[in-house]
């Protein structure tokens, strides 16, 4: 029971106290910059979330994410600097489109496996059906 109570109460306790980032929540002066700032974020995924962009996220993290990619922008960095820089300090999955490699194949080939084997089965299942 008290495991159990615990384990609902973690969320509550998932954020911290500190106030957010300088640039979380405040948008660049600069709206060519922001809007650059703004794509980025659209295109990364919030590691709290999971199935969030840090444009869309109110975690912690991605208020973070979000001022480094704002502040990275503002300094001049181009947005596939800044994509480059999160995804070699937070790996392949800050993206949702990670690059084809021996770790990622199982993601991309897993649908067509999958499409394959559902394919056999219905011609296997119609076969079966005709007089």
């Amino acid at each position: 029971m008290t495991i159990g109570l615990l384990l609902a109460l973690a969320p509550a306790h998932a954020d911290s106290n500190l106030p957010p980032a300088d640039l979380a929540y405040t948008q660049l002066a600069d709206p060519a910059q922001e809007a650059k700032a703004k794509a980025l974020m659209d295109t990364l995924r919030c590691l709290v979330c999971q199935g969030q962009s840090i444009a869309d996220s109110d975690a912690d993290m991605a208020g973070d994410m979000r001022a480094l990619v704002r502040q990275q922008i503002a300094a001049g960095e181009s947005p596939g600097e800044v994509r480059k820089w999160l995804v070699q300090r937070y790996g392949d999955y800050v993206t949702y489109d990670p690059p084809l490699s021996w770790v990622t194949a199982p993601l991309w080939l897993a649908p067509l496996v999958l499409l394959g084997l559902g394919i056999v089965i219905a011609r296997r299942n119609f076969a079966r059906r005709k007089p």
